[in-house]
């Protein structure tokens, strides 16, 4: 494991990696179009909001999570405050899962947060395509969900890792 001293400059950034991590997928909005996988795509900050606010991440902030989301509308083209609003609902989502688990689990962690990004998602497809008149292919986020869902054990697995070099 990495172990830092407590007032090194490289673990204040270090400490600050999933904020930045969050800043970085959303203003570099990737696809895989230029590989010929046509239907995969998965969304990281779902992941990484709920990780962080399950966890209660000291420095992962709901305001800076909300920035992030206007960024994103912006560098997708969606209507302002449809991200963060997104965002926002997955943080309120993972603090009621943290404060009425007694016993974290991964895998209930897992099957709840597919039923959130399930939610917002549709939440979303409903939004854009009724009162936003966009038009969208309903398979794009049944795949967006199927593939985050998958992401999410992996991505635990190495945040939980990063969480107890942290602590450490």
């Amino acid at each position: 494991m990495i172990s830092f001293k407590k007032k090194n400059f490289l673990y204040k950034v270090y400490t600050w990696l999933p904020v930045l991590i969050l800043y970085i997928s959303v203003l570099n909005e990737f696809d895989f179009n230029y590989i010929d996988i046509e239907y995969f795509s998965f969304n990281f900050p779902f992941i990484l909001v709920f990780f962080f606010a399950l966890k209660e991440y000291s420095r992962f902030d709901f305001f800076l999570v909300f920035i992030a989301g206007l960024i994103n509308d912006t560098v997708i083209g969606l209507p302002l405050g449809i991200s963060s609003f997104s965002y926002i609902l997955v943080c309120i989502f993972a603090s009621y899962l943290r404060n009425i688990t007694i016993r974290p689990h991964l895998i209930k962690d897992w099957f709840y947060f597919l039923f959130v990004i399930s939610l917002i998602n549709s939440i979303n497809y409903t939004v854009l395509f009724f009162f936003f008149s966009f038009e969208l292919d309903i398979m794009f986020y049944v795949i967006n969900n199927f593939f985050t869902f998958l992401f999410y054990i992996p991505v635990t697995i190495f945040f939980d890792n990063y969480l107890k070099a942290i602590n450490d």
